[in-house]
């Protein structure tokens, strides 16, 4: 195993390491995320459960044709977790709120965003192959807002 130097740990890190930003406690989701995904599979259940009561009795052709067009009618509930974002990210985001909101001194803010993003691009689907789509699209957005506010 080769000894990594400090830069190139921090890079990794940023890169690797991932943050909750789904704007809800961390430890919620161990119940919520159960949670979720049994909703609309109750619902779907529940939906198909309705629309077979209506067929009770003797089986006639016109009355099955309507229930099963009435469960294919509706798309069925579904529920997909999102991905953490890396920690680049979400270090990329409070300093361009904080520059923002002028918490921080513009000159400061500018100077770290872009000692961060000299450090790697980690929007490229090169160096993070794990960021999902829709993150590289918002990221590469607010970066062609912002490169105005970057430079003093």
């Amino acid at each position: 195993m080769k000894r990594r130097t400090p830069q190139e740990k921090k890079r990794l890190s940023y890169l690797k390491d991932h943050r909750n930003s789904y704007g809800e406690n961390d430890k919620s989701s161990r119940k919520s995320i159960r949670r979720n995904k049994r909703s609309p599979n109750s619902a779907n259940r529940r939906h198909a459960q309705t629309a077979l009561t209506t067929l009770v009795g003797s089986p006639d052709g016109v009355r099955a044709d309507a229930v099963e067009q009435r469960m294919n009618g509706r798309r069925p509930k579904r529920w997909r977790k999102f991905p953490d974002a890396p920690l680049g990210a979400v270090v990329d985001d409070a300093l361009q709120h904080r520059a923002k909101a002028g918490t921080a001194e513009a000159r400061s803010a500018a100077a770290r965003l872009r000692s961060l993003r000299s450090r790697f691009d980690w929007t490229a689907p090169s160096d993070n192959p794990l960021l999902p789509p829709s993150m590289v699209r918002r990221v590469r957005s607010s970066l062609a807002e912002n490169d105005e506010m970057v430079r003093p």
